[in-house]
């Protein structure tokens, strides 16, 4: 690397160190310590490497940076601001972590070009990152490689790499030899509490190399030539790359060098001023010279012109390739009105019981075939969760023209590339028992941050489900979820609903959709199909005699429709009690609906009984009577647990009774 470039580099990284200190010191709120020890290496992949256009954010072939480490968000918004992103000003740097801004706290996908995740939850940047990996081999793998061949560079700390959930993405990445994967690692070897390794021994580079990783190390991140003859180096990779970049956390200020203060508290103004005395920035907060502003600014125009060259090329792509490009960048869904009209026809005629994770198998083959960006997959249960056909295409580290990804007992991970396509174009679903959401939520919880479509398949949503037991029995995660905003929750009760449900799913890409489905058989409910009852939320499926007063409205969800319509007929013959049954199988997609309707299906007149397999929490803003599970389950065959809960017609019926 010539003398000049290494000046110009030199600049353009103190300009990135001084501006993410700036905006922190004002702020009175942040982390210095990161872009302060990464000003180099972010300065040589962004000038050197990165290939992107401030210009064009979002060009299809564009590289990602994904910042996993997001508490260092001071760095990569100076670097948004720096390469001419037209959506981040001045004033927006000087906002920092001020209310409205869009330079949140840690990195917001949506807030602004050039951010594509949320991150901030360690670990979940480096498994979404993942998931853009793979997306973009699938994409390689369709459109051919002269029109994606772009790099996942992803950024990570010590705390990245320690949280569980990096082990299954890079176990996965290894394994899907996913080589357009790049993670650099800060070893600094300093966290919250002190150094990294009171708490973690582990040899990174081995680690990796374990997982089906090339390796490579940068021994002095501060030299410029090195840095970039690594980078060189990791984008020849025949395999996912890791980069261990030896760093000082807090670098330019010697009185705050590798020490964990200056992982999280600001630099108060006199010190900045030392540390800009010691390397020689003679200008004031906020401040870029004039020369330094344009040298960035060139690196923001670069790739311009290779931008045209590419949608050129794109014209000339045959007309099928077209429609998938386009169905990428637009996420516009085939209309599969017909398609799902036909599939509750079927289940009509069929006219038998079954298990709604049944009905969710059936759905899943039939739709497909119709849907080019539809991704597939199952944390090891395809079986159990139906989620597997003859029109799965497993994807593998040989081919990525398929529509299924074997995620392994990964849960964690699984969660955090379904947000990963998801923000790629795909409209991905994943699938595993629904008492294992436990360790998908944090994934799931940035699907619904994020606004992102994708679609959890959730089976054995009860205890109901059996001999399996307490450990795999669901009691309390209905009302976890239920507490979550902007994610559409939907128990089906029969395959009708579960059709519908589906429908639902499939035209929703701004918030996820979580589908729960029966281990057990449930009779088929609705012969109506004209309308889609479940987007209601909840409607009266079983209506009370016409000819006489009604005194209960009992309200289900799931398998316990069938049941509640048994005890409404019990209630009735044998005791006069006149009742409707209400189907709820989304409370959230029922609050979205007009006081009126809600009034005409749970009438404030009637006494309500609430019957749920599970929590009754959350259960007294509908009803007065609330009959469920608040202890744990047990193992022993559903029909026994059935008889030990008091889920049988018979004992609902008797509770309920008791209770008014």
């Amino acid at each position: 690397m010539q003398q000049k470039e290494i000046e110009n580099l030199t600049l353009m990284s103190n300009a990135v160190r001084f501006l993410s200190v700036d905006m922190i010191t004002k702020a009175k709120s942040g982390h210095p310590g990161l872009p302060m020890g990464l000003s180099e290496l972010a300065t040589t992949l962004f000038a050197k490497h990165l290939r992107f256009s401030a210009n064009n954010p979002k060009w299809e072939n564009r590289d990602k940076f994904i910042l996993s480490a997001g508490h260092g968000s001071a760095l990569l918004y100076s670097l948004l601001y720096l390469t001419g992103y037209k959506d981040i000003s001045l004033n927006d740097v000087k906002n920092f972590r001020q209310l409205g801004s869009p330079t949140a706290g840690h990195p917001e996908y949506g807030y602004l070009n050039g951010i594509e995740t949320t991150t901030g939850p360690l670990g979940q940047g480096i498994a979404t990152a993942t998931g853009i990996a793979i997306a973009e081999k699938i994409k390689q793998a369709k459109l051919g490689n002269d029109i994606i061949n772009n790099k996942v560079y992803v950024l990570v700390g010590d705390g990245c790499l320690m949280e569980g959930i990096s082990e299954e993405a890079i176990s996965l990445a290894g394994t899907l030899n996913l080589d357009n994967m790049i993670v650099i690692w800060d070893n600094n070897n300093t966290t919250i509490d002190g150094t990294a390794d009171i708490a973690n021994k582990v040899n990174m580079i081995e680690r990796f190399k374990a997982n089906n990783w090339n390796t490579f190390e940068i021994k002095d991140g501060y030299n410029f030539t090195e840095i970039d003859e690594i980078l060189t180096l990791a984008k020849k990779s025949d395999k996912p790359a890791f980069i261990a970049v030896k760093t000082t956390i807090g670098k330019g200020l010697p009185e705050l060098e590798n020490t964990c203060k200056v992982h999280g508290s600001p630099l108060s103004e006199e010190q900045r001023a030392t540390m800009a005395n010691l390397i020689g920035w003679d200008y004031p907060p906020f401040e870029i010279p004039e020369n330094i502003l344009s040298l960035w600014n060139a690196v923001g125009k670069h790739y311009d012109d290779e931008v045209q060259n590419w949608n050129d090329k794109v014209k000339n792509l045959p007309h099928e390739k077209q429609n998938f490009l386009n169905l990428i960048e637009t996420k516009k869904e085939p209309d599969l009105k017909d398609t799902f009209a036909t599939l509750k026809e079927n289940f009509i005629k069929d006219n038998f019981a079954k298990a709604t994770r049944n009905a969710n198998g059936e759905i899943i083959k039939t739709i497909t075939p119709h849907i080019e960006n539809l991704i597939g997959g199952t944390a090891d249960l395809s079986g159990p969760t139906c989620t597997k056909n003859e029109h799965s295409k497993t994807i593998t580290s040989k081919d990525f023209n398929g529509n299924f990804i074997e995620y392994g007992i990964r849960e964690h991970a699984m969660g955090a590339i379904l947000n990963g396509l998801s923000l790629s174009g795909f409209k991905p679903y994943g699938s595993t028992f629904f008492t294992f959401v436990d360790y998908l939520k944090p994934a799931l919880r940035l699907s619904s941050i994020m606004k992102q479509g994708a679609i959890y398949v959730l089976t054995h949503d009860s205890f109901m489900l059996g001999e399996d037991g307490p450990t795999h029995q669901p009691i309390e995660h209905l009302a976890m979820l239920r507490a979550q905003p902007n994610l559409n929750l939907i128990r089906p009760a029969d395959a009708i609903e579960a059709t519908e449900a589906w429908e639902i799913a499939l035209q929703t890409n701004n918030m996820p959709t979580a589908i729960l489905f029966s281990r057990q058989s449930t009779p088929l409910l609705r012969k109506d199909t004209k309308e889609n009852k479940t987007a209601l939320g909840a409607y009266v499926i079983s209506e009370a005699k016409k000819d006489q007063p009604q005194l209960l409205t009992i309200i289900a969800t799931g398998t316990e429709v069938a049941l509640a319509i048994q005890t409404q007929e019990l209630l009735l013959k044998k005791d006069g009690i006149n009742t409707s049954v209400v189907s709820m199988p989304s409370m959230n997609l029922f609050e979205s609906q007009s006081e009126d309707y809600k009034e005409s299906v749970i009438p404030s007149e009637t006494i309500t009984v609430s019957i749920e397999a599970g929590s009754t929490f959350g259960w007294s803003k509908y009803a007065d009577i609330n009959i469920g599970l608040d202890r744990f389950g047990a193992s022993a065959p559903a029909k026994d647990l059935m008889e030990k809960f008091g889920f049988t017609p018979e004992l609902l019926a008797r509770q309920i009774k008791e209770q008014l």
